[in-house]
């Protein structure tokens, strides 16, 4: 990649399904920005205080000034490729527009009658995951990406494959309980309508192009690693121990490690977007998709995805 080309700017977005202002204490992202023409040395930084909608419009506004960026976002873009042909469905996008109108919010509701979304306590699914998504049949809540993370021989790189080992991603019809992603995924796919109207290219739906900013789903826990994000000495010691071995730890500032120290949220946004940034020359590589499958579900953004 020609230095022309190259990725001026990082986005490294935790983002939450809340609905309600717990929005603007849940939503971090991270960024790094590339040392421009004046000397100015790189910088990292972490933010929070905005709804989805505020951070979407800050994103918009910071493609403008830097159109060369990768913004990561961890949620779901799609769903597996059965259940969107079960809704007539042919591609990701066609879905956002049904979530955007409204089917988004009739799947999360409480009195909604397809027990496959699960995970809500309190309403008709109990909490409990369906017969449909058990046993010999799990593997149908997953997409194909999400059961290529958890299934190690398809992963070439043996380093890559230990990282996965016992980090099993979660299904989006999981709209509640520990780690679910259903919620902000549905919550989520409207906003990436109003990034591609903006003129950001979403992989792997969309053709990238240097000349505009790029939009990638990512897999937080396959960025940080095995760890214990919820305990603040967890976090401290793998800040610790990054900073001793990563040059990019090493130039953080103490505001943004206090940070990231303090929260899981912020945390994971400062990690993900460093390992994006330890790659960013690899999305030059991505390609648009011709797969059928992937064209309905999505794929998950890993280093080394772009040369598979």
């Amino acid at each position: 990649m020609t230095q022309i080309n190259a990725v001026k700017r990082v986005v490294g977005v935790d983002w939450s399904g809340d609905k309600g202002p717990g929005q603007r204490r849940k939503i971090w992202a991270g960024v790094w920005t590339a040392p421009n023409r004046n000397s100015a040395p790189a910088r990292v930084q972490l933010e929070t205080g905005r709804t989805r909608e505020e951070l979407i419009s800050w994103l918009i506004e910071l493609a403008r000034e830097t159109p060369r960026m990768v913004v990561g976002f961890d949620f779901s873009f799609s769903y597996p490729a059965w259940f969107l042909a079960e809704h007539g469905v042919t591609s990701a996008p066609e879905l956002w527009q049904r979530v955007a109108d409204g089917q988004g919010e009739r799947w999360l509701h409480e009195d909604c009658d397809d027990a496959r979304f699960w995970g809500k306590a309190g309403n008709l699914r109990n909490g409990k995951k369906p017969a449909e998504f058990r046993g010999e049949h799990a593997h149908r809540m997953l997409r194909r990406a999400e059961t290529a993370l958890k299934v190690k021989a398809v992963i070439a790189d043996p380093a890559q494959a230990a990282r996965i080992a016992g980090i099993a991603p979660k299904s989006v019809f999981q709209i509640g309980g520990a780690g679910a992603v259903g919620t902000a995924s549905l919550r989520g796919m409207p906003h990436l309508l109003r990034l591609r109207q903006a003129g950001f290219r979403i992989w792997p739906f969309d053709r990238p192009d240097p000349a505009h900013p790029l939009v990638v789903e990512i897999y937080t826990r396959l960025m940080t690693g095995p760890v214990t994000k919820s305990s603040e000495p967890a976090r401290t010691e793998y800040l610790k121990a990054k900073r001793s071995e990563n040059p990019l730890y090493a130039t953080l500032s103490r505001s943004v490690l206090a940070k990231a120290r303090g929260s899981e949220d912020a945390f994971d946004a400062l990690v993900t977007t460093l390992v994006m940034t330890e790659h960013r020359k690899e999305f030059a590589r991505l390609q648009q998709t011709t797969d059928d499958v992937f064209i309905m579900e999505g794929q998950t953004w890993v280093p080394g995805v772009g040369e598979s």
